[in-house]
C-alpha cells in the first residue's frame, strides 16, 4: 500500500479522537446527564492513529496515514457539535468490515436517500445476509433507517481538524 504523509503547513488543532464534547454556547448540560447525575456514555471511534504516527513541529503537523483522503462537510446539523460545515477531516477507505467498529464515524451510501451520509456506527452484527451496521447522527433522535452493508461504506473518519 502506498503511504501518504499529510503535511499541514498552518498551525492547526488536530483532534485525533472524535468526541462528543458539547460547545458551551449550544448546550444544556442537564440534558447530557442521566437520572443518576452521570454523563451519557457514547462509544468513541476505534483508535487507528498511534501517537508515534503524529509529528508536531512549530510550523507543521505530520500525520502518517496510509490511503488518507481529505473530507469536508455540509451543514446538515446531524453530527453537531462534532462535525459541521467549518470542520475538515481525514478519512480512510476500509478494506473489510473488520475495519468498521462501534463508535466509528463512517461515510456511506443509503438505500433510503440520495447522497453520502456521515454518521456514527452504533450497532454491528451479522444476519442471514452477512455483516451489517446501524448508524445514527449524534444530533438525530433516531438511528438511520435500515441496515448498512459493508459495500455501502465508502470511508471511515480518522481525524477531525477544526
Amino acid at each position: 500500500m502506498r503511504k501518504i504523509i499529510i503535511i499541514l503547513t498552518v498551525l492547526v488543532l488536530v483532534s485525533v479522537f472524535v468526541t462528543s464534547i458539547p460547545l458551551a454556547r449550544k448546550i444544556n448540560y442537564k440534558s447530557y446527564l442521566m437520572p443518576s447525575g452521570e454523563s451519557e456514555d457514547i462509544d468513541s471511534p476505534y483508535d487507528r492513529i498511534k501517537e508515534s504516527q503524529i509529528k508536531v513541529y512549530k510550523d507543521r503537523v505530520i500525520i502518517e496515514i496510509e490511503n488518507a483522503q481529505w473530507a469536508s462537510f455540509e451543514n446538515t446539523n446531524s453530527m453537531d457539535p462534532v462535525l459541521d460545515e467549518e470542520a475538515n477531516a481525514i478519512q480512510i477507505i476500509p478494506e473489510s468490515y473488520n475495519d468498521v467498529h462501534i463508535g466509528d464515524i463512517i461515510s456511506y451510501e443509503s438505500e433510503y436517500a440520495d447522497g453520502i451520509f456521515i454518521h456514527r456506527v452504533i450497532i454491528v452484527g451479522f444476519d442471514k445476509d452477512g455483516w451489517y451496521c446501524i448508524a445514527k447522527g449524534d444530533n438525530n433522535p433516531e438511528p438511520d433507517p435500515g441496515k448498512i452493508r459493508f459495500s455501502q461504506i465508502k470511508k471511515v473518519l480518522v481525524a477531525i481538524i477544526y
